[in-house]
């Protein structure tokens, strides 16, 4: 979140040279992703969003996808409700959303409906996340967990690695990729690469929360180099089609 976000609205300054945003965070602390580690951290959540109030923001975003998904299907929208709620009662209307929804979402924008995905998850909760994502409507084909607990190891990790580990994936009747089902996990240098190679959109935790974000603060939703979602192919199909 602290580290591809930005660097995506960053690489708008090619396409738009006098746009210019401000970037605030809150934490909530986590060291080991665990389903009781990401219970405890989600608990805090209200604490980010009474921070983040005080800076008025226009959007404000909840980073951590497997935090909602563990939660079962359809938290997403409770999470960002509640947290909507949270600020109002600070005074910011900040729109909020969520990388969780943010994917799920995006997932329906590129009319996905057989996905495979790569996650750093151990597998039992790379396993929520699949039962997530089918009850959103999109069959999950396959999924690879790198099977990563340590949440600064996460971070680390090279998306370099990431178009091997994508070839892996069984494909068979997809329509697209989650190279990156997890904010935190690194995947935007290896997208470009991966959509080549592979013949299909990819897009991650954090491509699509940027995608919600630009379209939350009423601006394209054009990234140079982040794939088909925030390309501006899609974009010119989606200036054409019902939402």
């Amino acid at each position: 979140m602290e580290t591809e976000v930005p660097e995506m609205f960053a690489r708008r300054a090619t396409l738009v040279p006098d746009e210019r945003f401000t970037f605030h965070s809150s934490r909530m602390r986590m060291q080991h992703v665990t389903a009781e580690a990401l219970l405890e951290m989600d608990r805090d959540s209200n604490r980010c969003a009474v921070e983040l109030a005080d800076a008025e923001c226009d959007a404000m975003a909840y980073a951590c996808l497997v935090a909602i998904m563990s939660q079962g299907p359809g938290a997403h929208g409770a999470a960002e409700r509640r947290l909507a709620g949270v600020a109002r009662e600070q005074g910011c209307a900040a729109a909020v959303l969520s990388s969780a929804g943010a994917l799920i979402r995006s997932l329906h924008a590129i009319g996905a409906r057989r996905v495979s995905m790569v996650t750093p998850y151990v597998p039992a909760l790379t396993q929520k996340v699949v039962e997530y994502v089918e009850d959103a409507g999109v069959q999950v084909v396959d999924a690879i967990s790198l099977g990563v607990a340590d949440n600064c190891s996460v971070g680390r990790l090279d998306p370099g690695n990431l178009p091997e580990i994508a070839g892996r994936l069984n494909r068979v009747g997809c329509d697209a990729i989650v190279l990156s089902a997890c904010v935190q996990m690194p995947s935007l240098a290896a997208i470009p690469e991966v959509e080549a190679r592979l013949g299909l959109p990819v897009l991650s935790a954090a491509t699509a929360t940027t995608y919600e974000l630009l379209r939350t603060l009423g601006r394209s939703a054009v990234v140079p180099d982040s794939g088909y979602l925030l390309s501006e192919e899609f974009a010119a199909v989606r200036s054409v089609s019902p939402d």
